[in-house]
């Protein structure tokens, strides 16, 4: 069960708006929602289409997966930039952990994402991310995130 349904329900970024909150552009984008933060958790989505680079054979890979963690982590510190007028900046992946798949999300999967900061260290994040589509938990794990800024 989703203990964060109630926080996917309104995007206050979607579609083309996302490239405000992320460096990332066609064809390498993995979010196109963002609902917000709430403490230390922010919520993302993503619809999983038949275009999007990471998908084989209609199921979007780990590593699409693992960069659509990745996105919504950048969204998070974007958001936090765009609402104090601040230039977004680029963050880079230090690590991966923890990851583990449970099911491959298919085109036409909605994923739901939670971002939950663990520790933030300097210009170092500790992220642990979790993606269901509807009640079912897909996917977690841990990033370790550089912030250049």
């Amino acid at each position: 069960m989703n203990p964060y349904i109630s926080y996917f329900q309104h995007p206050i970024y979607s579609g083309d708006d996302i490239w405000k909150l992320i460096p990332q552009r066609e064809p390498m984008v993995l979010i196109d929602k963002f609902f917000g933060i709430d403490n230390r958790d922010s919520f993302s989505g993503l619809t999983v289409t038949e275009d999007n680079f990471f998908c084989y054979n209609d199921v979007l890979t780990e590593e699409g997966v693992i960069e659509h963690f990745a996105q919504s982590a950048a969204a998070r510190i974007g958001f936090l930039f765009v609402q104090n007028n601040e230039t977004v900046p680029v963050g880079f992946i230090g690590a991966v952990s923890k990851f583990s798949i449970h099911a491959h999300p298919r085109v036409g999967s909605e994923l739901q994402t939670v971002v939950s900061i663990i520790q933030e260290v300097g210009n170092i994040t500790l992220a642990g991310v979790k993606s269901w589509m509807g009640d079912e938990l897909i996917a977690e794990g841990e990033l370790k995130i550089y912030l250049n800024k």
